[in-house]
């Protein structure tokens, strides 16, 4: 019986996909499970899978915009007819053998597992429906590697997740000199910005100035369309200079007790979570509570009335080799850091791989966006529309400064804070900025506001 291959909706807002490509050609035998054509929605990339075994018989060309659940193929039992179609459509009357080369059935969470241990799926027996592999294989096949002292990825790999090999790009970082915190010494986002933070600021007399890495070129007179995240990006922050009375306000704060904090978090946490907490992480906790307590600050223009949203939801920008992305933590205000720590790392490198759902990107109630791991100070972020409100953070530095009656050498950090004076004032802006700065300097201060 033919089974129809759809373009399946992948979050709550999604109305329409492009099929980017096919990853299994036509009248080729499939299994159920395997991945054979991609998507791309404006916020993400991600394999759509056979929904059964058979014979796949493509209707849709590459590249094609499609709505959600509109008709791209079907999956046709050997000698069998697609429904409607010309003869052209004939499935060959052939065995349909699992490809050899094809990637083996397996659940999303088992997949992201297995990249985070660095294991080949290939190696791993599914226990699942038809030898599906689930996460509880990935976890045994991980325990039986450690117990037999043989590591899950291949030896002599270089382990490091996505995020951390952009930055290492970026900043001219040569990760097989950065040691790794992570689960079997995986390199982590934290070890790269560790090891930028450790190299000189300024070079020896004589000697050459480290390289800027260099932007991605492009060949002269070449048009490059504005598309896919691209688009959504433009349209936005066009739509929010438009739609906005944008002020920005920036304040320098003594980030050396934030500092002291995180390292005391991953001195104690560190071996047993697995990774190690970041400067987000926490900044994501202090500026949700702080939205709780000025609820003005997450708010919205409905018509001609301010919406104040019962939800806390924070995005943190993040730029991705697609676009700038957000991630978005859920009830920011009502986790630890801990479990904001787990769930942004998660949702950030499936945006660096372009694997998001679109529910992961949307939905936010208040941005975040920090460019210090550039070496940027203080910049004027813009609106995430429908946002009132977003928060700019720049690197942390350390600086001569007035500390208890004497000049010492202290950590600094500049915040800004952009917002629509439609909807709010200066003053109840900067007394909400000045709420984050005083939990950055003195974070016990915000013990006292969780009763």
């Amino acid at each position: 019986m033919a089974v129809k291959v759809v373009m399946p909706k992948l979050g709550l807002t999604m109305t329409q996909g492009q099929l980017v490509s096919w990853l299994v050609a036509d009248g080729t035998p499939v299994r159920k499970g395997q991945p054979i054509f991609t998507i791309e929605t404006d916020k993400a990339t991600i394999e759509s899978e056979a929904p059964a075994d058979g014979i796949l018989v493509t209707s849709v060309a590459a590249g094609t915009m499609v709505p959600v659940n509109g008709l791209v193929g079907y999956v046709l039992a050997p000698g069998e007819v697609a429904p409607d179609a010309p003869t052209e459509s004939l499935a060959p009357a052939v065995p349909v053998p699992a490809p050899a080369d094809a990637e083996k059935p397996a659940s999303p969470a088992a997949k992201r597992r297995a990249r985070e241990l660095g294991i080949d799926l290939g190696q791993v027996t599914g226990s699942g429906e038809a030898g599906r592999i689930t996460l509880e294989d990935v976890e045994a096949y991980a325990a039986a590697a450690a117990s037999t002292q043989q590591p899950a990825a291949e030896a002599g790999a270089l382990r490091a997740s996505p995020m951390a090999r952009r930055l290492a790009r970026e900043a001219g970082i040569d990760l097989n000199r950065v040691q790794g915190s992570g689960e079997g010494g995986r390199i982590t986002r934290e070890d790269v910005e560790r090891a930028a933070a450790q190299r000189p600021a300024v070079s020896p007399p004589g000697a050459q100035a480290p390289e800027v890495p260099a932007a991605p070129t492009a060949e002269a007179g070449q048009l490059i369309p504005i598309s896919g995240v691209r688009a959504v990006v433009a349209s936005r922050m066009h739509a929010s200079q438009q739609q906005t009375a944008a002020v920005t306000i920036t304040t320098e704060v003594d980030a050396s007790a934030l500092v002291e904090l995180r390292t005391q978090l991953n001195e104690r946490l560190a071996e047993q979570l697995g990774f190690r907490i970041g400067y987000n992480d926490i900044l994501i906790y202090i500026t949700a509570r702080a939205l709780r307590e000025f609820p003005y600050m997450n708010a919205r223009q409905e018509g001609e009335a301010i919406r104040l949203l019962p939800e806390v939801h924070l995005g943190l920008a993040v730029d991705t080799e697609r676009g700038l992305l957000v991630p978005v933590v859920r009830d920011a205000d009502r986790k630890s850091i801990v479990r904001i720590s787990r769930e942004l790392r998660e949702k950030i490198e499936r945006a660096l791989a372009g694997r998001s759902l679109p529910d992961e990107l949307s939905g936010s109630t208040f941005t975040l966006t920090n460019l210090g791991m550039y070496g940027i100070d203080v910049f004027t972020p813009i609106i995430n529309p429908p946002e009132l409100a977003i928060l700019g953070v720049g690197r942390i530095e350390q600086k001569p400064a007035a500390y208890q009656g004497q000049l010492a050498l202290r950590h600094r950090m500049a915040l800004s804070l952009t917002f629509d004076h439609r909807l709010v004032d200066g003053a109840p802006a900067a007394r909400f900025l000045q709420r984050i700065a005083s939990w950055i300097e003195q974070p016990f201060l915000m013990l006292a506001q969780l009763d």
